[in-house]
């Protein structure tokens, strides 16, 4: 007997289209007011949808939650492999940061988010920065350490060392308006960027460069 399996039907660029809209504008809710203080509708208000419509796409406001921290995970895990796939320690260094600072400058809606749930124990999201954050910064260490161990760089707390970089990179988009303030401007332009990824890359290096 044959049995016809159904094909699996490709969404609409229609539909595509909205689910990303409700993505951005929940992403912007959650950044802003934190899980407690974002409804579906609210959500559904601001892209001028019914209750119904927005349901239909994700059926409650905890699997529309986790969908916005996929998606912040999903481009962050994308572009953090700088360390874990590099030979040279220098190069991965300034990539690295520079990809985390580009990050934070693009899309810091998806920073606020993540870095609510992590402020508040990430009750929501544990599970996944369990099974994907922690193996890569192993990884990270582990890449560090055969480093130190080839003498191409000073042996530290490699663990420490990448807290100290996501803070001071993350900073950029958390503490981003802050800054902006404090330097007299509406916001952080292309230069202040660069001159942070600078001196961040030149700080972190000079820890790990082995003496002359």
């Amino acid at each position: 007997m044959t049995v016809t399996v159904p094909a699996t039907r490709t969404p609409r660029a229609a539909t595509l289209r909205k689910q990303e809209a409700i993505l951005t504008e929940a992403e912007r809710q959650f950044a802003r007011f934190g899980f407690e203080g974002v409804s579906l509708d609210s959500i559904a208000a601001a892209l001028e949808l019914s209750r119904q419509n927005l349901l239909y796409h994700w059926p409650s406001k905890e699997e529309l939650y986790r969908a916005v921290l996929d998606s912040v995970m999903g481009e962050w895990m994308a572009n953090m492999s700088a360390i874990a796939d590099a030979d040279e320690p220098e190069a991965a260094i300034h990539t690295y940061v520079d990809v985390k600072l580009r990050f934070s400058r693009e899309r810091p809606s998806g920073n606020a988010v993540f870095t609510r749930e992590i402020m508040a124990g990430a009750p929501r999201y544990q599970d996944v920065l369990k099974a994907q954050v922690m193996p890569l910064l192993h990884a990270d260490v582990e890449r560090f350490e055969h480093w130190a161990d080839q003498g191409l760089i000073r042996r530290l707390d490699f663990t420490h060392l990448m807290f100290l970089i996501w803070s001071s990179t993350q900073a950029y988009a958390d503490l981003g308006p802050q800054f902006s303030l404090y330097m007299g401007k509406p916001q952080l332009d292309d230069d202040d960027f660069e001159r942070a990824r600078r001196l961040i890359t030149d700080l972190i290096w000079r820890s790990l460069k082995v003496a002359d």
